[in-house]
């Protein structure tokens, strides 16, 4: 049985959130959450507490055990840019562009090793 939690529009760079979900799929959803407590990055945060989410979906369906999963999938994908323009030399404007995440968690019952 497999549970997922999805957020959309956060406000961080999806290759940002990438490093951090590299680091954890794979992991027992427990281990997965302890590492990403500790973790510096911002994205860490974000992604501990859509692993929370997931978990506490699991929690709500009686025929899975939360303490077997497991983090089968953590998708990050990209989603609308909000543009900007600061202002450059010579009266000039540059495009820059503030990007967005949808992170998808997927939680499968595995054999935790």
């Amino acid at each position: 049985m497999e549970v997922r939690a999805t957020q959309r529009h956060v406000r961080i760079s999806p290759q940002k959130v990438r490093m951090i979900a590299d680091a954890i799929k794979g992991k027992p959803a427990e281990d997965a959450i302890n590492a990403l407590k500790f973790m510096p990055q911002k994205s860490a945060g974000i992604v501990e507490k859509i692993m929370r989410s997931a978990v506490a979906n699991a929690d709500q369906n009686t025929s899975i055990d939360v303490d077997e999963l497991i983090v089968s999938n953590l998708l990050v994908d990209q989603g609308p840019s909000l543009k900007r323009f600061k202002a450059r030399a010579r009266g000039r404007g540059a495009r820059i562009l503030k990007r967005t995440s949808h992170i998808t968690v997927v939680l499968s019952e595995g054999l935790v090793h």
